[in-house]
Order: structure tokens, then sequence, then C-alpha cells
């Protein structure tokens, strides 16, 4: 697991128009929320998504991006943020290695079964590339104003 303070893992991915969004092209300008998330169009991660968006300019207004991740495709992705109105950014970690980098991908547990998928978490990622914030074990309500909070105390 990754912990506060260490340099945030580098990855490209592509996101949901099908482009590469790297790391390295936020560093020294942006911060950088990335919230790992199950599975688009589901209860929780509708709501993380939308809330994220609400607070969208906020975010922008402290020098901060939004990515959400999860394994779905760009075409999925695409129509998650068609249905709802999404303003956040998502990567399609299809293969999974992004998860992997971040630790989030595992074993879980629902309704008594058990089975492989992504832990919600939620990295914080200063201008200089450093994890200012790391939450392995995210409620999905109310999530996205706490993150405003931690950004906002960046500078």
């Amino acid at each position: 697991m990754l912990e506060t303070n260490q340099p945030a893992p580098e990855f490209t991915s592509v996101n949901q128009d099908g482009d590469n969004v790297s790391l390295s092209q936020y560093r020294g300008d942006r911060n950088v929320v990335l919230y790992f998330y199950p599975k688009d169009d589901t209860p929780g991660c509708t709501t993380e998504a939308n809330e994220f968006t609400g607070l969208i300019d906020e975010f922008a207004a402290a020098d901060t991006v939004v990515l959400g991740v999860s394994k779905d495709s760009c075409a999925k992705h695409q129509k998650f943020i068609d249905k709802y109105g999404l303003r956040v950014e998502l990567l399609a970690d299809t293969g999974g290695e992004l998860c992997e980098l971040y630790g989030t991908w595992g074993p879980r547990k629902f309704m008594g079964r058990e089975y492989m998928g992504i832990g919600r978490s939620t990295f914080v990622i200063d201008k200089q590339g450093k994890l200012a914030h790391v939450d392995y074990k995210v409620k999905a309500k109310g999530h996205a104003q706490a993150i405003l909070e931690i950004v906002k105390g960046l500078e």
C-alpha cells in the first residue's frame, strides 16, 4: 500500500475520449485527485462522481484536476458521463495496471460473496508529484467535499 509523502507512481492511461493522460503532464502546474471506484453507473460510484462534478469548479480554483479510475472501457465511461452530465475525467484501466500500481485491486467481500475487485480509494497528489493524502477505505457519500478540504489545505 502507498503512503503519504512518498512519490506518486507515474502512469499513463486513456480517458473516456481515448486520449492519453499522464500524471507527469500536471507536475508543477496542478494537484491531482486520483480516485478509484468499482464500476460505472452503480449507486455508490454515481454518488461519488456526481459529488466531484458538483465541486469541480472549486477543485479547479484550487489548481486541482479530478481523475476517476475504473476498469470500465472508454465507451462505458463516455455513456456514464453523458447520462449524468459528469465533469470529471474518467480513466479506463481495462487491463488493471493502474489499479495494481496504486494497490487498489484485491479481494473484496459483498453480501457474503468474495471476489477480486477495485477497492474505493483516493489519492491526492500535490504539484510536486508527492502523495499528500492516501485513503484506501472511502465511503462515497460526502467524500468529494472532504477531499476538497484537503486540497484547499495544500498551499
